[in-house]
């Protein structure tokens, strides 16, 4: 089993920051990527931003230039930094984990974006 545990959501005025982590624990073997979906009100989840064991990164376009995500191996852990925030970034943002083709997901943390 893999368990993945988010922190960091929470209420910012548009043009402000925020950072995500992710901390995976459990069963998790070899190579594995880990990401940021989300989900607003009434739409589907979609892809934010991904990163591989190796760094090497994909982001949504809407995001491109703001977001900047990244991870430290050792502590299974992966981060979004999220700057310049406008409130169509309002969404639950749900950490993922790619393994052995298997999906993990973290039960989502909530990001407002508002004055």
């Amino acid at each position: 089993q893999v368990q993945l545990v988010e922190s960091g959501g929470g209420l910012v005025q548009p043009g402000g920051s925020l950072r995500l982590s992710c901390e995976a624990s459990g069963n998790i073997f070899g190579f594995y990527i880990m990401g940021w979906y989300r989900q607003a009100p009434g739409k589907q989840r979609e892809l934010v931003a991904t990163i591989t064991p190796g760094r090497n990164t994909n982001y949504a376009d809407s995001v491109k230039g703001r977001f900047t995500i990244s991870r430290d191996n050792v502590k299974r852990t992966v981060y979004l930094q999220m700057n310049s925030l406008k409130p169509e970034d309002t969404a639950v943002y749900y950490c993922n984990l790619g393994s052995r083709g298997n999906d993990y997901w973290g039960q989502g943390t909530q990001v407002t974006v508002s004055s």
